[in-house]
């Protein structure tokens, strides 16, 4: 009997050779995918892997729509539960007595699927947040520490990211710098996510309202989570944390008052990502006490000396971006400018206006494809008296190839669409809370890039939220709390 099937088997031709093997393949995978706990547990890892990126909505393809929202929900309320508990501001004791004999010391570290680099900054107090020198454009993390003559650095908060190609100049949740508040999009009584540091260089995460760090005095913030380590507690117990692999940025302070800087490489050949639980373990053999995750995903960066020191995921290297922590020998002379002051709206960008992307759109129009020539038809003689076949010009007709020039179908140059109008806007729609990984993503936190990206879309500008001056936390005029700020779907660059 199997000697007759291996018979009939080697009588297949190749083709029909192949495309068994395929199907038994996709037959034997798709049932171990399906009907066992391992195939189970590989599922919902990709799952949340992929609910990590901006293409949060194909997770469905490996566990289906409604177990999807389901995983997004558990994620969220995870998050919101880690970062209620509020900071023992006493845990960390300074010591000032121990001689430094540089201001920060980056190391490389690795584990079985990721490359990154450790950086620890031995004195709080130098680290700043700064922002683009421009209005209407984020700023590459390199060009700000040439800029402002910085140590190093690395990506800060989340940033709303239409494609995966945003400018980097909407950024989501809280700015501030040097004690003042560049950009707020909530009002000072609602808590957002935090990562922030006092003025004498105590590292606060968690959900603060402004108002709140207005009075712990913290000094330098963005917003982005999700929250590892509280006051000594790891709080991933089971689990990877729930997000996947990703590119990571994170930042932790030990007892002493040393702030480590964490920068995961991902989505590469040499560097997959890593989960939150094992970025977690790292700090915790450090001896961290506090920690939390910077926006994630194709935003990861790390720069040191005025040079890049990671490798970021996305396809157009360094990515713009609306925030950063700097390090500075001498944090007392830079001077911060808002950049968002007096705008009305700020427009996100996308597809339609990056250089890079409409670079590359303009290289594949100007050098398509070349068209397979088709095989020359030998005419046979015709006899005398019969009807000759008359030739046709028209594409498609008697074997005639359409030229390449004629396929554009009247649709016009990549990016030549017009640019998004702006108008005013007296009420502000709540932005969406980032989400880790993405990608600025990436929106926020995502980063990652969007190769099908249309480059005619046109994202609507962003209302600027108001820059009044946040009332005092003991005022009496608190604004009724609004419903919870939403969830933004992950960043992908």
């Amino acid at each position: 009997m199997s000697s007759s099937i291996l018979d009939h088997f080697r009588n297949y031709s190749w083709l029909k050779r192949i495309l068994l093997i395929i199907a038994v393949c996709t037959f034997l995978s798709s049932s171990f995918l399906f009907l066992t706990p391992p195939g189970e547990y590989i599922r919902e890892y990709l799952a949340k892997t992929v609910i990590t990126t901006q293409h949060r909505d194909w997770a469905w393809i490996f566990v289906g729509a409604q177990r999807r929202d389901q995983m997004v929900l558990e994620m969220q309320n995870l998050t919101e539960v880690n970062s209620v508990e509020k900071q023992d501001l006493k845990a960390v004791q300074f010591n000032t007595n121990r001689p430094l004999e540089s201001l920060v010391k980056v190391e490389d570290i690795s584990g079985q699927f990721w490359k990154g680099k450790k950086m620890y900054v031995y004195d709080p107090r130098t680290i700043r947040v700064v922002v683009p020198a421009k209005q209407g454009e984020g700023e590459r993390i390199t060009a700000m520490v040439q800029r402002t003559g910085a140590v190093a650095g690395v990506n800060g908060g989340g940033f709303n990211d239409p494609d995966g190609l945003g400018n980097g100049f909407a950024p989501i949740g809280v700015i501030m710098s040097g004690g003042e508040i560049l950009y707020t999009d909530q009002e000072g009584s609602i808590a957002q996510q935090i990562v922030g540091f006092t003025k004498e260089g105590t590292l606060i995460i968690g959900k603060y309202t402004i108002n709140e760090l207005l009075k712990l005095g913290v000094s330098d913030a963005v917003s982005f989570y999700p929250r590892v380590i509280a006051n000594g507690k790891p709080l991933i117990t089971s689990g990877d944390g729930g997000w996947g692999r990703a590119p990571r940025t994170a930042v932790g302070q030990k007892a002493d008052g040393t702030v480590i800087f964490i920068v995961i490489d991902g989505r590469q050949t040499s560097s997959v990502g890593a989960t939150l639980k094992e970025v977690q373990d790292i700090f915790l053999e450090d001896g961290v006490i506090n920690a939390g995750f910077l926006d994630g995903g194709a935003s990861s960066e790390m720069v040191y000396n005025d040079e890049l020191i990671t490798k970021p995921s996305s396809r157009y290297g360094e990515r713009r971006l609306p925030s950063a922590f700097l390090v500075f020998d001498h944090p007392d002379e830079v001077k911060v400018k808002n950049v968002w002051e007096g705008l009305k709206t700020i427009d996100p960008g996308g597809a339609y206006d990056h250089p890079d992307f409409l670079k590359e759109q303009a290289e594949k129009k100007a050098n398509p494809p070349k068209a397979t020539p088709k095989p020359t038809t030998t005419t046979t003689p015709t006899p005398t008296g019969s009807h000759k076949p008359e030739s046709s010009g028209e594409p498609g007709k008697n074997g005639a190839v359409p030229s390449p020039e004629g396929t554009d179908a009247g649709t016009g140059k990549p990016g030549t669409s017009p640019k998004p109008e702006t108008s005013p806007s007296a009420s502000t729609s709540p932005t969406p809370t980032p989400s880790p990984g993405a990608g600025g993503g990436n929106t926020a936190g995502t980063g990652g890039s969007s190769a099908g990206a249309s480059p005619t879309a046109k994202p609507s500008a962003t209302p600027v939220p108001s820059m009044a001056p946040v009332p005092p936390a003991n005022s009496s005029n608190t604004a009724p709390t609004p419903s919870p700020t939403p969830s933004t779907p992950v960043k992908t660059n």
